[in-house]
């Protein structure tokens, strides 16, 4: 048995659910809730408080437990609510010891994340209704964007020795998972303390030459102020390193940049993509970006738009900026909330153009798709597709494209 575990928020938080149901288990803790929290944004802590009090609402005699990013930042807030029975930390989530129902039942059990220096190789053994895989490779992050809580709620940099996650992935591989994905905070900065220091494309390149049965390797989102000399040569040689890769882009106009705290420029984006082109060009390009962020005026968000097109990127996560309070932005002259979400609905249209384009371009080939569920999945280039006839969940089938319905390729097996 294991406590019922609610995920908001990030891949990151994906595996770590997996974790803590896990421990729930080798605890015997049954009749609770585990609700893990995100923090990237207002509207993220929102949803938080609004899943705990439907929880409290349809479990009532469950013990209510909160943990993840938001109960890691801001604990009191979330031990007053009435619903709530406990708050864990985001490194006490991770153990048994704070699952077993005879230790003491103290409202919070969070400690100061920016003490630990080290990420234990959490391993799990699968993933609930899923055929894919997410695993963590680091934790924690050494940069202090302006805008952004989640070091508090992370701590710094700490890496999972390359030994550690080869044999987690062994281990899914040999569960039948077909895709594992490389997750954390920031992954570009991964074996940066660890002996040797090997780069985020020295563990791919490892990982596939150690699991040749592997099917398919993911990255999670890229930092574009990392240039990695292997990670281009695992893109342009190794077919099972996935041609989709996300990049953190927030803004593209270099003030805008600059008052963000970010390390990389509009002109040294647009050369990243043009490398990353010239190592595998099929590969295909998403990237995040924060629309009115403070002093962001409409010609600086014009540049931002613009790079949609120019850098041809097929998926974008939008996010009108967030206060978050103790951080220097929230110090910074603010844009209004409705321009915000204006902006944010405009830079959506622009990507949704540039993704029905990419999609369009896709009738008439062949891809491989990994099957999800139904029939449904997603190819190599992660564009969601739908295949005609009873197919198997986890399988990858060679199929072609023949049209394009609802943001979804329309296929039939080949």
């Amino acid at each position: 048995m294991s406590a019922r575990v609610i995920t908001l928020g990030c891949r990151l938080n994906s595996f770590e659910s997996e974790v803590i149901r896990n421990r729930t288990g080798e605890a015997g803790l049954d009749n609770a809730v585990v609700i893990n929290t995100c923090a990237v944004t207002s509207e993220a802590e929102r949803q938080a408080r609004q899943t705990i009090r439907r929880a409290r609402r349809e479990h009532p005699e469950a013990r209510i437990i909160v943990t993840g990013c938001s109960a890691q930042v801001d604990a009191d807030h979330y031990a007053n609510m009435p619903e709530v029975d406990q708050v864990l930390g985001n490194e006490e989530k991770l153990r048994m010891e704070s699952y077993l129902p005879e230790l003491s039942r103290a409202p919070i059990v969070v400690s100061d994340i920016m003490r630990i220096t080290e990420t234990a190789g959490h391993l799990v053994e699968g993933f609930e209704s899923r055929t894919r895989a997410f695993v963590q490779i680091q934790q924690g992050c050494d940069h202090r964007c302006t805008f952004c809580i989640i070091p508090f709620g992370r701590g710094n940099n700490r890496s999972v020795p390359v030994g550690t996650i080869v044999d987690q992935i062994e281990g899914l591989t040999s569960a039948g998972y077909r895709e594992v994905v490389l997750t954390g905070v920031d992954i570009s900065s991964y074996g940066i303390d660890l002996p040797g220091q090997p780069t985020l494309g020295e563990l791919v390149r490892r990982i596939l030459a150690l699991i040749p049965d592997l099917p398919r390797l993911r990255l999670s989102s890229l930092d574009p102020a990392v240039r990695d000399p292997a990670l281009m040569l695992a893109l342009s040689t190794e077919s099972r390193l996935m041609p989709h890769i996300h990049l953190s882009a927030q803004a593209g106009n270099d003030l805008v940049l600059k008052r963000m705290k970010r390390r990389h420029s509009r002109e040294g984006f647009m050369r990243l993509c043009g490398d990353l082109r010239a190592s595998r060009p099929d590969v295909v390009l998403g990237a995040d970006f924060i629309t009115g962020f403070p002093t962001e005026t409409p010609e600086m968000f014009a540049e931002t738009l613009s790079l949609v097109d120019e850098a041809a990127l097929t998926y974008l996560h939008v996010f009108p900026y967030s206060e978050r309070p103790g951080t220097p932005a929230a110090r910074m002259p603010p844009v209004p909330k409705p321009v915000r979400h204006e902006r944010a609905r405009r830079l959506r249209e622009a990507g949704n153009a540039q993704r029905s384009v990419y999609l369009d371009s896709q009738i008439g080939e062949r891809v491989r798709i990994l099957v999800e569920s139904d029939g449904r999945g997603y190819t190599e280039h992660y564009a969601p597709a739908q295949l005609a006839g009873d197919t198997p969940q986890g399988v990858i089938v060679d199929a072609d494209i023949d049209r394009v319905a609802g943001g979804h390729l329309i296929a039939r097996a080949a």
